[in-house]
C-alpha cells in the first residue's frame, strides 16, 4: 500500500461531501468543526466545489460528488482530504471515479461511516487511507474537540514514526448527540460516561496482520462488487467493524458475519476488532448481544476459537475515536491485553 505524505501546519485540507450534504443542513455545526480543525492543527480549509450544496442537490447529483474527491486529489496543493460527515448513498459514486487519480496523487484521506466506500476506492487504488474523524463529527465535538481524538490524530497523520499501541480511553464516552439544529448546543459541552473498557472474548498468543474493514452497514453493501478486497487480500488481515447510529440488531450482525464465513474470508483472518457500538443511549446489553454473535458465528459455528477478538474499542460512531489508517501492519497481543500499530501511517 501506498503511505500519503504527512500533514504539517500550514497544509491546505480539502473538505468533501461524498454522501449527505450536512454542511448545508447544519452550516454553523460545519464551521465549528472548520473552526475547531484549523485553531488546533494549523491547518487551512478549503471546500470542494460542492462540499455545502444543499442535500437534495447532492442526493440527485452523485458524479459532482465523485468529481470533487477526484477535483481533490488532482491539486497538488491539497495535502489531506476529509469527508465533512456520513450517510447512506456513497456507494452511488463509485461508477465515476478515476483510480488513476488516486493512485497517481496519494494523500490522507479520512472519513468514517459510509466514507467506508471511499476507503475502498482507495484501497482498491492501492492507497492507505484513514477511518477517523469527519468535520461534522469529531472535529465539530461541542465545546471542543476531545484529547483522546486529538493525540490520534497526530500520532497518525502528522509523524512517520510508528503509530505505537492504542491506548484504552480512559475519559469516558459522550452520549447522547445534542440536536445540531439548535446553535445554543454547539457551546454545552456533552456528558462524558464511564466507560465499558475493552473486551478481548478470546485468541492466543500474538497475532499480527494489516487493517481492513469499515462500517458494518456499509461494508456489507459492498459485497460482490468490484470493490470488495479479493479472498487473498483477507489473508492475515486483521477485520475492523463497528455499527452505525442505526444500531442494526444483532441478528443482522450474525447473517453479515455468516456471509463472511461463506466467502472465507474469516478464517484467513489474524484477528478481529469490534468498535463501541453506535446509537445514542445505545443499552449496554445490546452491547452484549454483539458480542454474543460474535462468539457464536466465530467460535461456534466455524471452530475459530484461537482468533483474537476486541470488542467495545475507541473507533467509528463513539466518541472520543481513534484513527484506524488501511493496510497497516497491527498487532494483537492476547496475553497483554494490548493492540499496537507498528508502522507509521505516512512518510516524511
Amino acid at each position: 500500500m501506498i503511505k500519503p505524505p504527512k500533514l504539517r501546519p500550514g497544509d491546505l485540507v480539502a473538505a468533501v461531501s461524498l454522501s449527505w450534504g450536512g454542511p448545508g443542513a447544519f452550516p454553523i455545526r460545519y464551521e465549528v468543526g472548520k473552526r475547531q480543525l484549523q485553531d488546533e492543527f494549523g491547518v487551512r480549509v478549503v471546500e470542494s466545489p460542492n462540499a455545502l450544496r444543499d442535500p437534495g442537490w447532492l442526493h440527485g447529483n452523485p458524479k459532482a460528488r465523485a468529481d470533487d474527491l477526484m477535483w481533490a486529489f488532482s491539486d497538488s496543493s491539497i495535502k489531506a482530504i476529509f469527508s465533512t460527515i456520513g450517510g447512506e448513498d456513497s456507494i452511488r459514486i463509485l461508477p465515476y471515479l478515476d483510480l488513476n487519480v488516486i493512485r497517481s496523487n496519494p494523500k490522507i484521506f479520512m472519513g468514517y461511516s459510509d466514507t467506508t466506500i471511499s476507503h475502498f476506492a482507495c484501497y482498491r487504488a492501492g492507497l492507505g487511507s484513514f477511518y477517523g474523524p469527519a468535520f461534522m463529527a469529531g472535529f465539530a465535538e461541542n465545546d471542543g474537540m476531545l484529547p483522546y481524538m486529538i493525540e490520534s490524530m497526530r500520532r497518525a497523520l502528522f509523524s512517520s514514526a510508528p503509530v505505537g499501541e492504542k491506548s484504552l480511553n480512559l475519559a469516558g464516552r459522550t452520549d447522547p448527540r445534542l440536536d445540531w439544529a439548535v446553535p445554543e448546543n454547539q457551546s454545552r459541552k456533552r456528558e462524558l460516561r464511564p466507560a465499558e473498557g475493552w473486551r478481548f472474548l478470546q485468541g492466543r498468543g500474538i497475532r499480527r496482520g494489516h487493517l481492513l474493514g469499515g462500517c458494518f452497514e456499509v461494508f456489507d453493501w459492498l459485497r460482490g462488487t468490484d470493490f470488495f478486497p479479493p479472498l487473498e487480500a483477507w489473508q492475515d488481515a486483521i477485520l475492523f467493524l463497528e455499527t452505525s447510529e442505526e444500531a442494526p440488531s444483532p441478528t443482522l450482525v450474525c447473517y453479515g458475519l455468516r456471509a463472511l464465513a461463506a466467502l472465507g474470508v474469516l478464517r484467513r483472518l489474524s484477528g478481529i476488532l469490534f468498535g463501541r457500538p453506535g446509537g445514542f443511549d445505545l443499552p449496554v446489553e445490546k452491547f452484549a448481544e454483539y458480542d454474543r454473535v460474535l462468539m457464536q458465528v466465530v467460535s461456534e459455528e466455524e471452530g475459530l476459537t484461537d482468533l483474537p477478538i476486541i470488542t467495545h474499542m475507541d473507533f467509528g460512531h463513539t466518541d472520543p475515536m481513534f484513527i484506524l489508517p488501511y493496510g497497516l501492519q497491527v498487532e494483537i497481543d492476547c496475553h497483554a491485553r494490548k493492540f499496537s500499530i507498528l508502522e507509521g501511517a505516512v512518510v516524511d
